[in-house]
């Protein structure tokens, strides 16, 4: 379980799920009607080795017992994770469109769209992670010759510290538009550190800025509690993942973002990750997969403008 002064690196605790999230990309993007591509979340995969290159080698049956295999859970992360990535793209873009030209993106994780989205020139990106994170990042993407195509600043901080002076440190500047993406991390935050989040977002944000966020609903004490337990079935497509993904999760109730910014001068709306997944063409089961539970009805992808 989490705890306020936990720690980790690329492969460890919540450092983990950026490679888990990044293989889902990485073979979504394979699919033939890809609904995103990612070109470099395979690279990452690669370069970590073990389980994580397998995923794409040409062995299948190497990890056919992986969770992204799954039959139940594998497609419908897979899919989630392209469809989130191709929503925060277009809420990017949509921003760079508008007219801003300063980007950050907050616990960046694996993210690449320093490297791989056409920004305007003149746009700066502020990724703002673990220091063993962004080494990775970095380290891995020079070795492949990558090159950003924006004007990169990485801010190693840990969010639980004063990453707002960190980030003015770095060259922000906060009298001038900014576009926030904040996607894969509220879950893993307290409602007061969440809170905290939003205060220190708005309070940075000059006139004309935008936020996009990734969030989900508080999920049922009792699926909570199943979640958290380990499977014992020695065949199972779980390998205890599940149970220790959901023991990351702060599962309290907290504010929607749309909730809490449109009070503060914001407007803005959410969409529902079902209603985005059937917008696109893909179709959702029913019922949650048998990995980690994963219920795509609570997930919800937000945008609003200052």
């Amino acid at each position: 379980m989490r705890n306020d002064n936990d720690s980790w690196d690329i492969k460890t605790s919540v450092g983990a799920t950026a490679l888990f999230v990044a293989a889902a990309r990485g073979l979504a993007a394979r699919h033939p009607q890809a609904l995103a591509v990612d070109q470099f979340a395979e690279v990452f995969c690669r370069a970590a080795g073990d389980e994580w290159a397998a995923l794409f080698g040409a062995d299948a049956e190497q990890t056919k017992n992986h969770p992204l295999r799954a039959p139940g859970f594998g497609p419908l992360f897979q899919d989630f994770q392209a469809a989130r990535t191709r929503y925060f793209d277009d809420y990017l873009c949509s921003a760079a469109d508008a007219g801003v030209r300063q980007v950050v993106i907050v616990a960046a994780g694996l993210d690449s769209r320093a490297y791989r989205l056409a920004w305007p020139d003149g746009t700066v990106v502020y990724e703002l992670d673990r220091s063993q994170v962004l080494d990775f990042k970095r380290d891995v993407l020079a070795d492949a010759g990558v090159q950003a195509t924006a004007e990169r600043h990485e801010v190693a901080v840990d969010l639980r510290d004063d990453w707002a002076s960190a980030l003015r440190e770095n060259g922000f500047d906060p009298s001038v538009p900014t576009a926030w993406l904040v996607e894969g991390l509220v879950i893993y935050l307290t409602p007061d550190a969440q809170n905290q989040l939003f205060e220190t977002l708005n309070a940075l944000s000059a006139p004309g800025s935008w936020l996009g966020v990734e969030e989900m609903a508080t999920i049922d004490s009792g699926v909570y509690a199943a979640m958290t337990t380990p499977s014992t079935d020695p065949d199972s497509y779980d390998q205890g993942r599940g149970a220790q993904w959901a023991g990351l999760i702060y599962n309290e109730g907290k504010t929607q973002a749309v909730q809490w910014f449109l009070p503060h001068g914001w407007s803005g709306a959410a969409t529902g990750l079902v209603d985005y997944l059937t917008s696109l063409g893909r179709a959702v089961p029913a019922g949650k997969g048998p990995v980690g539970h994963f219920d795509p009805s609570l997930m919800s992808l937000a945008t609003v403008r200052k």
